[in-house]
């Protein structure tokens, strides 16, 4: 039976592209405060290894416990894997799902895991066989209570809802990279507001550099006195998302997780969701 839920953070840290910083940069963002980490078992972009040997320390020096934490990964398809796979490639997929796992599971030295993301279905278009046994596989690991809670990246809307129609556990959370050209990826967080599915938005700094190099951003900057940075984690969270932060600053990450403490004007949550119109 699976176990009880877990509490979702306010605030992620994202780990993808730190290579050998992984575990230094981890151990960082767990001293600076952050409860909620982000990984995923793909050695091409993530070293979860990394992120497992500073969460271990963490929990060695009784910095936090199991139970503060929430840690989040993704089975990814072989199409977005290097050669440093954590699972058998001449499996099927729902025993790559299981491998892939069991090994973030033995990376963690934990026996559930608080989130497990499909790591984007495996085209843009409609879902095909192979993502339907992924996702199959990843309900069996939420029914068993090895993943508390479950859901997908990288995902259209039209595949979150064609997902949201045939799954019978549904997605927790949407993890997408967020681009204010698309109205804040506006689409895809209506079917989540419909469905009760918690938006997870990445690269919100560097996927929008043009947006917010603008006229409108530095003003609104001046006028608040808040760092860019400040203005767009807050801006999330005043759309319902739970942003991450990927940031090697320790100066940064106090910062990132000070936007829990403020809020910002309708007027000026409306001028950043306009940014791009």
């Amino acid at each position: 039976m699976p176990t009880a839920s877990a509490k979702v953070p306010k605030f992620l840290y994202g780990t993808a592209w730190k290579e050998e910083r992984t575990e230094a940069l981890t151990t960082l963002a767990l001293e600076a405060g952050f409860r909620g980490i982000d990984t995923a078992n793909q050695r091409k972009h993530y070293f979860e290894l990394g992120v497992a040997a500073a969460v271990s320390k963490a929990l060695a020096q009784g910095l936090t416990t199991r139970a503060e934490l929430f840690l989040q990964t993704k089975f990814t398809f072989q199409g977005g894997q290097d050669e440093r796979l954590p699972y058998d490639p001449h499996a099927s997929i729902a025993t790559q799902v299981e491998q892939s796992c069991s090994s973030s599971l033995e990376h963690f030295a934990t026996d559930y895991l608080d989130s497990f993301l499909l790591h984007g279905p495996s085209s843009r278009g409609a879902l095909n066989r192979d993502d339907i046994e992924a996702w199959r596989a990843i309900e069996a690991l939420q029914q068993s209570g090895r993943a508390r809670l479950v859901g997908v990246s990288n995902v259209t809307a039209a595949q979150l809802r064609e997902l949201m129609g045939l799954a019978s556990v549904k997605p927790r959370f949407v993890q997408n990279r967020c681009y204010a050209r698309t109205g804040w990826d506006r689409e895809v967080r209506e079917v989540c507001r419909e469905h009760g599915v918690i938006y997870q938005g990445f690269s919100l700094l560097t996927a929008n550099r043009s947006e917010l190099s603008s006229a409108t951003a530095k003003q609104l900057m001046a006028r608040t006195g808040r760092s860019l940075p400040e203005l767009v984690f807050r801006f999330a969270l005043e759309l319902g998302m739970l942003p991450l932060t990927g940031t090697s600053s320790a100066e940064h990450m106090r910062l990132d997780l000070g936007v829990l403490d403020f809020r910002l004007e309708r007027p000026d949550v409306d001028l950043l969701e306009r940014m791009a119109g």
